[in-house]
């Protein structure tokens, strides 16, 4: 099992991307429309698991 802190940096890192990847998507949105909806696919799961690590993070805060 990842310890607090790599489980935090993971959080970290998604969230990163999950902004990377909206910015993105709003640039493709009008000239490349199946792509901005493959990045809407992406930051979706990308969002999904931010949400199971954030919950373990609270999880394991509550336990120490």
């Amino acid at each position: 099992m990842a310890s607090l802190a790599q489980m935090t940096g993971s959080l970290y890192i998604h969230n990163f991307y999950i902004g990377k990847l909206k910015a993105r998507q709003e640039q493709l949105f009008e000239s490349d429309p199946e792509l901005a909806q493959l990045l809407d696919n992406v930051v979706a799961v990308l969002s999904e698991h931010a949400v199971v690590l954030a919950d373990d993070i609270a999880d394991m805060e509550c336990d120490n």
